[in-house]
């Protein structure tokens, strides 16, 4: 199946749910929020939501940081 992440087009096995392709991916699901066709994905639903193909996603690393 062929999802964009973040822009790239990627060829993935099919029958995946946010959070399989993520792990798939080398991700931590807990350190990223996910947003599918322009819509953000709760966390708590990322176990359930199902990807598919032509789907849109954007992933976002979660950087911490402040003021020295």
């Amino acid at each position: 199946m062929k999802l964009y992440i973040n822009g790239e087009e990627r060829e993935v096995p099919a029958s995946q749910t946010v959070e399989t392709l993520l792990r798939a991916l080398g991700i931590d699901p807990r350190k990223v929020a996910v947003e599918r066709n322009l819509e953000i994905v709760p966390k708590s639903l990322y176990a359930d939501i199902a990807v598919a193909d032509g789907d849109r996603l954007e992933i976002v690393h979660f950087i911490g940081g402040g003021c020295l």
